[in-house]
């Protein structure tokens, strides 16, 4: 029987693209949009969030269970974009629902935050003598917190404190408990701000109140993060607060310590919290406690009490891009949310995505930009380097060799950039040319010396060093390339006398690592740093005089149409950290193609130029940003499986004002046993592209061994 007293929409945390009609819970009122509630769902329990109320349903009901919040935990500004994201990315609203939620609150934990609390005295030692006559223990006690002054709950263990002890004193009034809240203060900056600076924060300053989308260009050195500062500190005058996002875990420790330095206090919320820290985290901005949070992608999506500014550092940055699951870009998803909420959002980059330039080109976007390094250090001379026939070692040219020693013996630190981790990326039979495959990916095995292992970097699979070619039986088995070990291997050897540091993902597990590395290299004595992108991100090192690029032509010539964008992005990223400090830098790029047209662009015009010279090439190729873009993924244990499902999407999408590309093999066609296959969906309006895709999921192809996907804007097409 169909119901007609008020019935509750309820998301599910599953990849279902469906909400599910309850009938409120009979102990109650009906639950308003944004609270929990468990409801029946098959044989189980299961906690769910309200997402829309309406007066009836078709359906024979089930009632909730109970609703477990009294108030909406998930605010309405929240509960409005999961729908956005659902209806926008094509994913399952379950799913994004559960993305939305931390872990804790999915499983129904209590919206309660954890309160830092403080032991304080209230009385005078000459009131506590007539109390504590006969507790000496307590009157010992009460004396060392009046000299303390006051004692995190936290800390009391580590203090040696007796918890009985404390109760006694509070129970006679000589203590009491009080919650701490985040020291949170603004003060004036002793830095004097250059023009541009101060036109970039009065231009943001003015739209504090409207969804108006900032594009923050500033060349490496420029002060983008004084600008953030400056914006922040008015949000915070005016008793609203920030959301800032930057692209990886290891950014967050020193982004966090400067806006520590300025503001007193500052939240952090990434992947690398526990859950219940996460949770905590996400209620205490939820509820206003924390005015500043500064986090990863997912971060976006937390709730806020009356958020008045978002900026997101390194725009351009693929780590944006959830690569699973719901496949969002925080940056994309930040816009979005500043038009929900009217507030600001400040895009800022060295080098913005050519998304980002075409959306300022066209107005959308304000421009803003800082063209010159603060305290008037220069920006870095380049220099290519033609290594065509060339016999190198480590990875590193002759001339190269003699400008790293001649640097090195000036005093200053040089920086040697290869974003490929490991020793060599191939193992080569010289005799009959086999070469140490995946067992599981079409890849190739990188050769690993510390520790000694062939390893896969795409499902992590490891095997050991063959003495002999499995093929032909020759001990004749050569390395092929290099990768940041064997640089490092060859630079330590060479001048063992320099400290160098290797920075990549085998050598930073954890952020106390990365920052020890970094707090030596500060010190600003001569040293050698190796390292991937990790290096090229954020970090200001002074004393760093030579950046060496030692492999600028695999993304140049990679057949992903982004390739060269990033590549461009990562050059001058890199770049960026030589000759921040009083004396100049030098950026050296190795190269088998000097004449390459986009290194040539980047070299003589610097980024804009190149960005102008790619933006004319994918104009004319009419790929993104000048037609939109989806990628449907099918993968599969059985080859051809994903191909058969996704001509069957094919088949359902077709239309004139969508070009279908495929479908055909990804380019890694297998990865850990599945054979991959994709379809590329291309149309000049956006609403074709969304339509096209509206029909996919409406018919919901089904195979028993595939699963399917659909990612809107990719950014990675292998």
């Amino acid at each position: 029987m169909a119901s007609s007293a008020p019935v509750i929409q309820v998301a599910l945390p599953r990849p279902l693209r469906r909400t599910f009609d309850y009938a409120p819970p009979q102990d109650g009122g009906i639950p308003e949009p944004g609270v929990r509630v468990r409801v029946p769902f098959g044989r189980n329990n299961v906690v769910g969030l309200v997402v829309g109320v309406i007066d009836s349903s078709p359906h024979e009901l089930k009632t909730a269970t109970q609703a477990i919040d009294d108030t909406p935990l998930v605010p309405a500004d929240l509960v409005e974009l999961a729908r956005w994201l659902a209806r926008y990315y094509h994913h399952p609203i379950g799913d994004v629902v559960k993305t939305l939620m931390p872990v804790s609150a999915r499983r129904g934990a209590r919206a309660a935050p954890i309160d830092a609390i403080a032991w304080t005295p209230t009385g005078y030692r000459d009131e506590a003598d007539g109390l504590l006559c006969r507790a000496p223990k307590q009157r010992v006690l009460f004396e060392r917190l009046c000299e303390l002054g006051a004692v995190a709950d936290a800390d009391v263990a580590g203090l040696g404190i007796n918890r009985q002890a404390l109760k006694a004193l509070l129970a006679k009034g000589l203590l009491e408990r009080k919650v701490l809240l985040p020291p949170y203060s603004t003060r004036t900056s002793d830095i004097d701000p250059t023009r541009a600076q101060s036109e970039a924060v009065a231009a943001i300053a003015r739209s504090l109140g409207r969804g108006t989308t900032h594009v923050l260009e500033g060349v490496t050195g420029s002060g983008k993060t004084e600008v953030y500062l400056r914006v922040i500190d008015e949000v915070l005058r005016s008793g609203r607060q920030a959301l800032v996002l930057v692209p990886e875990i290891a950014l967050t420790p020193q982004t966090t310590a400067r806006f520590v330095e300025r503001f007193g206090a500052a939240a952090t919320l990434h992947s690398g919290m526990t859950d219940p820290q996460r949770f905590d985290t996400w209620l205490k901005c939820r509820n206003g406690m924390h005015k500043v949070l500064i986090g990863t992608r997912s971060a976006v999506l937390t709730p806020f009490a009356d958020l008045g500014v978002i900026v997101v550092d390194e725009e351009h940055d693929g780590s944006f891009k959830q690569q699973e699951g719901l496949r969002y870009s925080a940056r994309d998803v930040a816009v979005k949310r500043g038009q929900m909420l009217s507030v600001p959002v400040v895009l800022g980059s060295a080098t913005p995505s050519l998304e980002t330039l075409e959306n300022a080109r066209r107005g959308r976007y304000v421009h803003l930009r800082l063209p010159h390094r603060v305290a008037g250090s220069s920006m870095p001379a380049y220099r290519v380097v033609d290594i065509r026939g060339e016999r190198l070692e480590g990875g590193i040219s002759r001339h190269l060799r003699r400008a790293i020693r001649d640097h090195l013996a000036a005093g200053n630190q040089v920086l040697a950039f290869i974003n490929r981790r490991g020793y060599a990326p191939v193992l080569l039979c010289s005799s009959c040319a086999w070469q140490a495959q995946c067992d599981h990916c079409d890849v190739k095995l990188t050769y690993h010396r510390h520790p000694r292992q062939l390893r896969c970097h795409h499902c992590d699979r490891r095997r050991p060093v063959p003495r002999e070619c499995p093929s032909c039986g020759s001990r004749d088995l050569a390395l092929v390339g290099a990768g940041t070990q064997r640089a490092e291997e060859f630079l330590a050897a060479w001048h063992p006398e320099v400290p160098l540091y290797r920075i990549d993902r085998d050598t930073t597990r954890s952020a106390r690592r990365l920052t020890a590395d970094l707090a030596a290299i500060a010190k600003g004595n001569p040293a050698i740093l190796v390292g991937t992108q990790m290096l090229a991100k954020g970090h200001h090192l002074p004393n760093v005089t030579l950046v060496a690029v030692l492999d600028a032509d695999s993304g140049f010539l990679s057949p992903d149409y982004r390739a060269p964008e990033r590549t461009a992005q990562l050059i001058v990223q890199v770049a960026g950290r030589a000759g921040r400090g009083a004396r100049p830098g030098e950026v050296w790029i190795q190269t088998f193609d000097p004449d390459n047209g986009n290194l040539r662009a980047l070299i003589e015009s610097g980024y804009p130029g190149f960005a102008q010279s790619e933006r004319l090439r994918r104009e004319a190729a009419l790929m993104p940003p000048f037609a939109s873009l989806a990628l449907v993924r099918a993968d599969s244990a059985h080859e051809g499986a994903g191909l058969a499902l996704l001509q069957e999407a094919a088949d359902e999408v077709g239309s004139e004002a969508v070009e279908i590309l495929g479908p055909a093999p990804a380019p890694i066609a297998r990865r850990a046993d599945r054979y991959r296959s994709q379809l590329l969906l291309l149309a000049r309006r956006r609403g074709d592209l969304h339509r096209a895709l509206d029909r996919l999921e409406a018919a919901e192809p089904r195979a028993k061994t595939v699963r399917w996907s659909i990612d809107v804007d990719p950014l990675d097409t292998s």
